[in-house]
């Protein structure tokens, strides 16, 4: 059985649907729910399923505190849901093509630094895009340079904003996200 660690930043609505997707599941389990804040409340969905949780500051993950707890949990895969911190080179050498990261964009477009949530969606409706979509991509040293394993798009037409675009872009994370993980182990 493949032991997954989930990364996330914020509410973890992503990490949610994973959880609920593996938790019957006899591939794999998600071993381990970790934070860079600890007011985030994708730990309290963690405590939902019995899921351990981890918080930590960015000094300690870039001291190898991370790192540490997750080869001391056994992890086999490392999950990026709405995880804001760039990963250090240790760690994404840690886990090579084992570590999956999902954007809310059709990358190569509205990547890279700065470019999450929001921002990224107030870009799209700037650029008068007639879609979007998701890219859920291996992580490599740069942001959202890692290679594509999977994107989905939606339509967008004039009348949306930035926040009908983000549930647009939430349905397909929430559609896609697990299956797609469960396809790669």
């Amino acid at each position: 059985m493949k032991r997954l660690a989930i990364l996330a930043s914020g509410s973890g609505s992503n990490a949610e649907k994973i959880m609920a997707h593996f938790q019957h599941s006899e591939k794999a389990e998600i071993a381990l729910v970790a934070s860079n804040k600890a007011e985030a409340f994708v730990l309290e969905r963690a405590k939902k399923f019995g899921v351990p949780t981890f918080t930590f500051t960015r000094k300690e993950m870039d001291a190898g505190t991370l790192l540490e707890k997750l080869q001391s949990e056994n992890i086999d895969w490392v999950i990026l849901a709405g995880f804001l911190l760039k990963i250090p080179v240790d760690l994404i050498r840690a886990f090579p093509d084992k570590m999956v990261n999902i954007h809310p964009a059709l990358l190569p477009k509205y990547g890279g630094k700065g470019m999450y949530g929001n921002f990224v969606h107030e870009a799209v409706k700037a650029a008068g895009d007639t879609e979007t979509g998701i890219t859920i991509h291996l992580v490599n040293e740069n942001y959202d340079e890692g290679r594509i394993v999977f994107q989905a798009s939606t339509p967008l037409t004039s009348a949306d904003t930035p926040e009908s675009i983000a549930d647009k872009v939430h349905a397909l994370e929430h559609k896609h996200f697990p299956e797609i993980i469960d396809g790669l182990l």
